[in-house]
């Protein structure tokens, strides 16, 4: 740990033996007024404002203007405080609701991400003994060639499937169109399913319990695959028993 900040958020020390230790104090406060609890006016706002609120923050942008902002690097978190603007470097794990979006980010300690993205899993319920129902989202890019391609990330056993999505990541060659399912169901998630890049399909089906772990199957029509690629994301609900005692 430094010897003159805290290792977290950088707030200044007061020096054994300072003199005006207010001064210290109180810049330790006014960073910690702008970060605990951020709020970011905008994240997108390339020139530096010229009449700012005081305690004003904001996420630099590419190509950000002005003479406190130009040289500072995209990502940092501008504060603006008693007349100053001072450039805070952020840190794995700190969130962000970004004012002018509505819209909550995380630092993954490089970039900012849309908190929302991060959710691949969520325990909407957990029981005192430790029970849960979780959500989740299980995906694959699939490369396509042939007949059919099974993906290698499978529905899990004992999950309720809600529905499988697609979309065609890059353009599909051979087949005129494709469906999506399971071995025996070939289209049970869609079929006829596009093949330029970017078709999408939702395949809502009703819940449906899988006691065994599943691929899902890309199957070919109209010709077999000559290439291709499709993302695909599973959409479904998974049970946690109650803890071990």
């Amino acid at each position: 740990m430094s010897n003159d900040t805290t290792p977290r958020l950088s707030l200044p020390f007061v020096a054994a033996g300072q003199a005006q230790k207010h001064i210290t104090v109180n810049e330790a406060l006014g960073r910690l007024d702008g970060l605990v609890q951020l709020a970011v006016q905008s994240r997108t706002i390339a020139a530096q404002p010229a009449s700012p609120a005081d305690g004003a923050m904001h996420i630099l942008p590419t190509g950000a203007t002005g003479a406190a902002w130009f040289d500072k690097a995209a990502g940092l978190l501008a504060h603006y405080v008693d007349g100053v603007w001072e450039a805070l470097t952020p840190k794995a794990g700190w969130l962000a609701w970004i004012i002018d979006e509505g819209l909550a980010l995380i630092h993954d300690g490089e970039t900012w991400t849309p908190l929302s993205s991060t959710f691949k899993a969520l325990t909407a319920a957990r029981s005192p003994f430790f029970a849960a129902t979780r959500f989740e989202i299980l995906e694959q890019e699939v490369t396509l060639s042939g007949a059919s391609v099974a993906t290698t990330v499978t529905i899990p056993a004992r999950a309720i499937v809600l529905g499988v999505s697609t979309r065609t990541s890059v353009a599909v060659t051979g087949a005129t169109s494709y469906s999506c399912g399971v071995a025996g169901e070939t289209g049970k998630f869609g079929a006829a399913l596009g093949v330029a890049k970017n078709a999408s399909n939702i395949g809502v089906i009703g819940p449906t319990a899988y006691y065994a772990d599943t691929p899902v199957v890309i199957t070919a029509a109209g010709g077999a695959f000559t290439g291709g690629k499709v993302r695909v994301s599973i959409h479904a609900m998974r049970f946690d028993p109650p803890a071990a005692v």
